[in-house]
């Protein structure tokens, strides 16, 4: 005799029975919907969890017309990617709608083409865009002319377009230089990122503004360009540490960059951080896994990600779209002083 194996579905209309509501009013509470009281939404969760109930996602799409599929633009897989990914998919999932990360060359010639492939196989409730990708012309285009909504991370252009979230990238810069000039340092170099990211002019600016303000002049020759990238950065910081005069404290504008300073350091058998400070941006887990620590700015990195999911989520084309004046969300920041800073030493 045949034993059937396959767990039993529990319908919608049960979930309804138990908790002594209609099919609709749960539909509702499943899709986080207003307009539904407090104990009964509470008695319709309490019977989800007693019957074990999974909404099945494609009879929600064909009855609400929707996909409760969001998407996660990035260029490159990275600790800050990760930690953005976390936060949006814990978002979407109290939802109950599904994440989906994208990587994209954004040098690539035939972007186009493969934006137009996927968004005529899947249908997106909105696109969340990490820079680069949140000023990429053929990006915002293509999404555009989809009627897709999009929520932009730390753009450098429009930022009335649509809906952006960020930090004060230049405050914060200033922040970590005015630190450094505190404990006395003089020859201080600065690693700039990608030139397309949104936060790389502002950290420079922020930088240079303080350096200006301290009265310290910026020497062209300790000012690099990194790319954000750990290879990049041992370039960087070789070419600063060769210098005829070399930096006595080092700003790189990430973490992974900021390593590559101390590994650099490191083979030029320099005394950290009393020989050469070292402190960095974002507070990826790398800040805290080498040695000394990296002295960095914390991004809420996992609050900016729930709320360009909750934006996303709460838009409703089929009112009026979004507010008439554009979300603009601007989180703090907070200085993250550890070892890789101090007074500077004779070397």
């Amino acid at each position: 005799m045949a034993i059937n194996l396959r767990p039993v579905s529990v319908t919608i209309q049960e979930v309804a029975d138990l908790a002594r509501v209609s099919p609709k009013t749960v539909s509702r509470v499943i899709n986080n919907e207003p307009r539904v009281r407090t104990d009964t939404r509470a008695r319709i969760l309490d019977a989800i969890q007693q019957l074990n109930y999974r909404p099945n996602l494609n009879a929600r799409g064909l009855a609400s017309n929707r996909s409760f599929l969001i998407g996660l633009f990035c260029e490159k897989p990275g600790d800050y990617l990760s930690e953005f990914q976390a936060g949006a998919v814990e978002r979407c999932r109290e939802s109950s709608l599904h994440l989906m990360v994208e990587p994209w060359d954004v040098e690539s010639p035939v972007i186009d083409k493969q934006i137009d492939t996927l968004l005529g196989q899947l249908r997106l409730e909105g696109v969340i865009l990490l820079p680069p990708l949140s000023d990429h012309p053929v990006v915002l285009n293509k999404l555009h002319e989809a009627s897709i909504p999009i929520v932009r991370i730390a753009p450098k252009h429009h930022l009335s377009a649509s809906p952006s979230i960020g930090i004060d990238d230049y405050a914060a810069a200033r922040q970590i230089t005015a630190h450094l000039a505190g404990l006395g340092h003089r020859r201080i170099g600065f690693i700039l990122g990608t030139p397309e990211h949104g936060a790389t002019e502002q950290r420079y600016l922020g930088f240079v503004d303080e350096m200006r303000a301290q009265q310290i002049p910026v020497d062209s020759d300790l000012v690099q360009t990194g790319n954000f990238v750990f290879n990049d950065g041992l370039i960087c910081a070789e070419r600063m540490l060769r210098a005829g005069t070399p930096p006595t404290a080092i700003f790189a504008s990430n973490d992974d960059m900021a390593a590559a300073v101390v590994s650099m350091a490191r083979k030029f058998g320099l005394d950290l951080p009393h020989q050469l400070s070292v402190a960095g941006f974002d507070d990826a887990p790398v800040a805290s896994m080498i040695w000394p620590e990296l002295t960095t700015v914390r991004q809420p990195v996992a609050a900016m990600a729930r709320i360009a999911a909750d934006l996303i989520i709460q838009f409703e084309p089929r009112r009026n779209g979004w507010p008439d004046r554009i979300p603009r969300h601007l989180l703090g920041h907070e200085l993250v002083i550890r070892n890789s800073t101090a007074r500077p030493s004779r070397r």
